[in-house]
């Protein structure tokens, strides 16, 4: 197989679930995930699902703006709420979206929890249409997330339980509206996601996302009506030594139509240690089925998460959160943004 790749390649779920075609469809799951770290999922049984959530998003958007503030994610420590146009950074560049941030309900934070541990918390509803929109929405992501990382295990010849240890608690979805904008601008700047195991991005059809190759070569993700558009984050990339890669990638801003989009993103333990997380991937790395060159990825990836800088996950993606949001970091850990911007500018 190719080292770079020029498309995303398409796997079936249900040739994933069928007994007769099943090895074959994790032979190209095994191939999207070494060589290119991304893939369209398709015939999940969500495709209506996806189709009338899209379908409520510009209402979701049109409601009031006093609505909207009510719910802005500077009243969360957790990063939850309402962002407006031009509130979000990616790459020291402002990102023309508007969205909403949500997540799994979990329990509240405990006097005595680590400080991080407040990045799970309650979300925030503009009112009881929406909530329950998102709750059916992430029910059912949450039930295919757990099905796709058993495949993705098998697909690297692990047992299909090998990642179950490392899910969080509280998944995030977003709800997002990219609105018209000039010739080149970014919607979201390059990137690896950083919050997640896997991220599971439901497009409409207006398209705009872009996945960078090996090559260096920008290569466009146009949508798949149905489907969901799958990408190894840095906590998959982590938890196997680098040998399973994220695969960075941006949105360009639309021109003509309003983009909108709807991310999902599996959580990760947050209480993952540094050590544990070095033994667990010493481990699964060494039943992987590649060659000792790629596997001294174990070492050589560069992610926050496996810096030293941060005694866990928790902390890890705390840091990512405030340099997106300074403005809800510096509210709720002003002690940790003065020194993880004190870092940023070494």
């Amino acid at each position: 197989m190719s080292t770079s790749f020029s498309s995303i390649p398409i796997v079936d779920f249900a040739r994933l679930q069928n007994p007769e075609t099943k090895e074959a469809e994790l032979a190209v799951l095994q191939d999207a995930i070494f060589h290119v770290g991304f893939l369209y999922l398709v015939n999940t049984g969500l495709e209506s699902l996806i189709s009338d959530t899209h379908a409520k998003l510009p209402d979701v958007f049109a409601i009031l703006t006093e609505d909207k503030e009510k719910v802005d994610m500077l009243n969360s420590p957790a990063f939850l709420g309402y962002t407006s146009l031009g509130r979000e950074t990616t790459a020291k560049i402002t990102d023309l979206r508007e969205q909403f941030d949500f997540g799994s309900e979990v329990e509240d934070f405990k006097e005595g929890d680590p400080f991080w541990q407040k990045l799970e918390g309650p979300s925030q509803f503009p009112n009881e249409s929406i909530k329950e929109l998102v709750r059916r929405y992430m029910g059912s992501m949450e039930k295919l997330g757990k099905a796709f990382v058993g495949f993705a295990a098998e697909s690297i010849s692990l047992p299909r339980d090998t990642f179950d240890q490392f899910v969080g608690k509280m998944s995030r979805l977003k709800l997002v509206k990219y609105p018209i904008s000039p010739a080149g601008s970014q919607g979201v700047g390059p990137h690896k996601d950083s919050i997640s195991l896997f991220t599971y991005l439901a497009q409409d059809n207006v398209g705009g996302l872009q996945v960078l190759n090996k090559s260096g070569e920008w290569i466009d993700a146009p949508p798949i009506e149905g489907s969901l558009v799958i990408n190894i984050a840095q906590g998959f990339e982590a938890i196997t030594g680098g040998v399973c890669s994220g695969t960075t990638h941006r949105v360009i801003a639309p021109t003509s139509r309003t983009r909108y989009s709807i991310p999902y993103f599996q959580a990760v333990r947050l209480d993952l240690r540094l050590d544990e997380l070095k033994q667990s991937a010493a481990s699964i790395v060494d039943q992987i089925p590649v060659t000792d060159d790629k596997k001294k990825g174990l070492v050589d990836v560069p992610s926050e998460l496996l810096s030293p800088l941060y005694e866990s996950f928790g902390e890890a993606q705390l840091r990512n959160r405030i340099f997106s949001h300074p403005d809800v970091g510096e509210k709720w850990y002003p002690n940790e943004y003065q020194r993880y911007l004190k870092q940023l500018l070494k």
